[in-house]
């Protein structure tokens, strides 16, 4: 029997604003889809968050047995700035400013986001669909809502009529927002606008002549509109009506919102079962901007080349900061909690090697099938990573009793807590155990010392050139070095 029949998940849907029992539209499968980036820029770390998020949701239906098929696109085109419809496609912004083709900017920047993703030990998605490998889809899609009288073309632009719309719907469902609210908090068209109302939104747009991404459709060489793109590739993959839809909370409204009207208008029914959210990343209690300069990147963080942090943070260490928070609640990046979540994540580490060493007995005494299902309570209720690390704790706290003697475990327990303890650290929160005990690393430890012995006499003598050489190779390797008051340690 696969374990996702012996396990109730319960998920806060945004849809209905409360926690539901989880039942999967195919028994034993799972269709997900999740909003990925923008590629026009290197990846931001509040996106890190939300991904990873939906990375460890991934890996615990995974791990319950269910055949998952989990699509998560990038979007190459489309995406005006703002978020609006109108001013430049922000990939063609970047490319016209560097000067260069826009596929060089979604090439360059698929590959960092990638990158990225791989340093946290991501799982990549089932499929990762294009916005322009799929522009016949988004015509389709486009001409069946005109067909269903939903849309109107005007300047071989075609927009969405969100009244026309509400008259038999409701827009606003996920968000909670009134059309009447948004009607009052609108200003009025300018009168060089296409739109019949504000609140209208682009499913194509007519390519100004400057405009260098374009495609031919029935209206106009022109592309499609932003939010177009997620319903035509989601349902082409998962269905007219899937299980999970995810993204940021930024993306509920109008993006989310949008989504749904254009299911409903082209489908006649709502596109998914469960809408999830995952929430914000601050930066020291405040908005991640890189306007204000409150900003750091995933590269800067690893690596502990910026102006924030005390030191380089390692990928498990920093997935490990993140999964302590629930992903529906905003999370502040500090230096103060990184450095906690540090030795933490080192006490977790210490206790996973020394469970291979603890000895058996004829008794335990700790109740571990008991502590096992508590550790599924706490994923079940909302995929609840700070409770479940909480209960991860308590296993350490075993662990070191029963190795100075102060309490005892029986060979079949002692499997059982080892083979669940390495399923949530590892498979389900995806944390990687970078302490190793081979002689091989003990010879590479000490190179690295040797190294960082090396370099602090050039610090010494004022040999930066040198002092930052060593430094910067160790980085290349794969080796970060982690300066700090008490002395220079290193990470790998």
């Amino acid at each position: 029997m696969q374990l996702y029949n012996q396990q109730t998940i319960k998920i806060y849907n945004t849809l209905s604003g409360e926690k539901e029992t989880f039942k999967s539209i195919t028994d034993g499968y799972v269709g997900m889809y999740v909003c990925g980036p923008t590629v026009y820029s290197n990846v931001h770390l509040g996106n890190v968050r939300t991904f990873m998020s939906f990375d460890m949701i991934f890996r615990y239906f995974q791990h319950l047995g269910y055949k998952v098929r989990y699509v998560r696109n990038i979007t190459d085109a489309g995406h005006l700035e703002n978020d609006a419809d109108v001013g430049e496609d922000k990939i063609t912004k970047k490319a016209r400013l560097e000067a260069i083709e826009p596929m060089e900017i979604v090439q360059r920047y698929t590959v960092d986001f990638h990158n990225v993703l791989n340093r946290f030990n991501f799982l990549p998605p089932s499929i990762e669909p294009t916005a322009t490998g799929h522009i016949i889809e988004q015509i389709e899609l486009i001409q069946t809502i005109i067909d269903n009288g939903f849309a109107y073309v005007v300047n071989g632009s075609v927009y969405f009529d969100v009244h026309k719309y509400n008259e038999s719907n409701e827009y606003g469902i996920l968000s909670k927002r009134k059309l009447e609210d948004l009607i009052h908090n609108t200003r009025a068209l300018d009168g060089q606008s296409d739109k019949k109302n504000p609140q209208d939104f682009a499913l194509w747009k007519k390519a100004e002549p400057a405009h260098i991404m374009r495609w031919p459709s029935p209206w106009s060489d022109g592309f499609p509109g932003w939010h177009l793109e997620c319903t035509a590739m989601s349902t082409k993959y998962l269905g007219d009506y899937f299980d999970i839809h995810g993204g940021g909370m930024d993306l509920k409204f109008p993006h989310h919102e949008c989504e749904i009207a254009q299911n409903q208008a082209a489908k006649g029914q709502t596109p998914v079962k469960y809408w999830m959210h995952a929430n914000m990343l601050e930066l020291n209690g405040a908005r991640m901007s890189k306007s204000t300069g409150n900003y750091i990147n995933p590269a800067e963080l690893l690596s502990g080349d910026n102006d924030i942090m005390s030191k380089a943070y390692s990928p498990s260490v920093i997935r490990f900061f993140m999964m302590q928070a629930s992903y529906r609640s905003v999370l502040d990046l500090t230096d103060a909690g990184l450095d906690s979540s540090e030795k933490g994540f080192k006490r977790l580490m210490d206790a996973v090697n020394l469970v291979e060493l603890l000895k058996t007995s004829s008794t335990s005494t700790h109740n571990i099938s008991k502590w096992k299902q508590s550790c599924y309570d706490a994923m079940n209720d909302d995929f609840n990573t700070p409770i479940l690390i909480a209960h991860l704790f308590e296993a350490v706290k075993f662990i070191n009793q029963i190795h100075d003697g102060s309490a005892t475990i029986t060979a079949t327990d002692l499997d059982m807590l080892k083979t669940t303890m390495y399923a949530f650290i590892f498979d389900i929160l995806g944390l990687e155990n970078t302490k190793q005990t081979d002689n091989s690393s003990e010879k590479l430890s000490g190179a690295v010392e040797l190294l960082i012995k090396l370099r602090q006499e050039a610090r010494a003598n004022k040999d930066f050139a040198l002092s930052d050489q060593i430094r910067d190779e160790l980085a290349e390797a794969g080796i970060q070095l982690n300066d700090s008051r008490e002395g220079t340690t290193f990470s790998y």
